[in-house]
């Protein structure tokens, strides 16, 4: 999966509040990614409830590494900052998306209590996360096992036996790589791409 992560002007720094919400939209693009593939690995999941939670699990685990990357890139109340408006940006985009594709269920507009319900999950999902270790070189296999532990209770019967072999040896690990390009490029650390050869002749 292709991640646009430069920065097209480059005449100041970004903020913090730039940087997380381009954070969010790559950590939305990566969750999708995934789904995409689970679905061609045969795994049902449903363009319902069951879709937008396993989404919400995914992105949960999205914002803990990259909370984790935060940590060496920034000082605490920067990353305290990056980390709030990026979980607030992602549950954004969910409910957002959740509201397009399943309506208001709630009472008018089902947006701001759904958000606030991923929120409060994303909460409550990262004292368990707190557990587990995380380095730029690698994650702790504990990471990948409790994601794989909260999906195999969003997928079907049929599929939750297989689901945590999919997730930590495949889709894990291909989330962990895209977001830590993902914010390579957003901190500036990603390697330039060569200028073009001119072909004008000079």
């Amino acid at each position: 999966m292709r991640i646009k992560s430069q920065w097209f002007k480059n005449e100041r720094a970004k903020t913090t509040r730039e940087i997380a919400g381009a954070a969010a939209f790559i950590a939305w693009r990566i969750a999708q990614n995934t789904l995409k593939n689970m679905r061609k690995a045969d795994f049902e999941i449903d363009p319902g409830a069951q879709y937008f939670d396993f989404l919400a699990e995914w992105l949960i685990f999205i914002v803990q590494v990259a909370d984790r990357i935060a940590y060496g890139k920034m000082p605490p109340e920067e990353r305290e900052e990056f980390t709030s408006v990026m979980a607030n940006r992602v549950g954004d985009i969910l409910a957002d998306n959740r509201n397009d594709l399943l309506g208001a269920t709630d009472g008018g507009d089902d947006s701001e209590p759904y958000k606030s319900r991923f929120i409060d999950l994303l909460n409550l999902r990262s004292f368990d996360y707190a557990d587990f270790d995380y380095t730029d070189s690698a994650i702790d296999y504990g990471f990948l096992r409790y994601l794989a532990e909260r999906l195999s209770h969003v997928v079907g019967e049929r599929d939750a036996m297989w689901v945590r072999d999919q997730v930590m040896e495949i889709e894990a690990p291909d989330a962990v790589t895209s977001i830590r390009k993902g914010m390579q490029g957003l901190f500036g650390d990603a390697p330039k791409r060569p200028a073009r050869a001119s072909t004008s002749g000079d």
